[in-house]
């Protein structure tokens, strides 16, 4: 049977992951500069499997709007290019038979008002992921009470711990989401 540490170390790792995994879906969303990482979650179909773009091809930058994308097997891209078409990016690539270019366009007013839509939908999932995490731990932490392996006010001391290991990343998450909607208005 877990103790109440195991229970708070183990919520605070899995909170940490959601945080890693809101930075990766952040990085993701598309600013007025091109960035490699704008393409990193897109997969191209390879032969039959899905494979992430970023194992097909170098990506660089070598202009601030301007991402290029030179696929190691030829072959490979025409799907590269379908991906990229078929992405919410809205990016269109432009296929010279050896490399592909993607100029990252100006965004518009709208297009940053939906981007900001967009960062606060992934920002309230990853909240709802630590949310559901530390009620997981509190479940566990209640257990724990019941089954008589800690007393009733160490099981308070443990679930306001939880409560503050969940405030702070809580409290993280919306810095980063805040610093992201700053980034997107950017004119």
């Amino acid at each position: 049977m877990a103790d109440q540490n195991e229970i708070l170390s183990g919520a605070q790792d899995r909170m940490q992951k959601s945080v890693e995994a809101l930075t990766r879906e952040l990085n993701s969303i598309r600013t007025g500069r091109a960035s490699p990482v704008l393409v990193d979650n897109l997969t191209v179909e390879y032969y039959g499997t899905e494979t992430p773009l970023n194992q097909l091809a170098s990506i660089s930058v070598p202009e601030a709007r301007t991402l290029q994308i030179e696929p190691w097997d030829k072959n490979a891209l025409l799907e590269v290019e379908r991906s990229i078409l078929k992405s919410d990016l809205g990016l269109v690539p432009n296929n010279d038979g050896s490399i592909i270019r993607v100029n990252i366009p100006a965004l518009t007013e709208e297009r940053r008002r939906e981007l900001v839509k967009l960062v606060g939908k992934k920002l309230e999932e990853a909240s709802i992921a630590v949310r559901n995490i530390r009620r997981d731990a509190v479940a566990g932490v209640r257990q724990l009470e019941k089954d008589k392996g800690i007393s009733q006010d160490d099981g308070r001391r443990a679930q306001e711990q939880l409560q503050g290991v969940t405030d702070s990343f809580i409290e993280r998450m919306d810095s980063m989401a805040k610093d992201k909607e700053t980034e997107v208005m950017e004119v």
